[in-house]
């Protein structure tokens, strides 16, 4: 995992295509405004995770 220390208005890229921002930091929450492509899917990662869940559970309906 990589570790850095960013300030409100300052970014990060990821590739070309992705760019993190820090918006806001307000106590021990941090608003990130995200750059990419529309053929990149953003999700906070409780609601992948229940993506990723429901594309297992019909992929299971469909095989039985």
């Amino acid at each position: 995992m990589l570790v850095l220390s960013r300030q409100k208005d300052e970014s990060i890229m990821i590739g070309d295509d992705v760019e993190v921002t820090i918006v806001d930091v307000r106590g021990d929450k941090v608003r990130l405004g995200i750059t990419a492509p529309k053929s990149i899917s953003v999700h906070r990662k409780e609601v992948y995770e229940a993506i990723q869940r429901e594309k297992k559970e019909a992929q299971q309906k469909q095989q039985q």
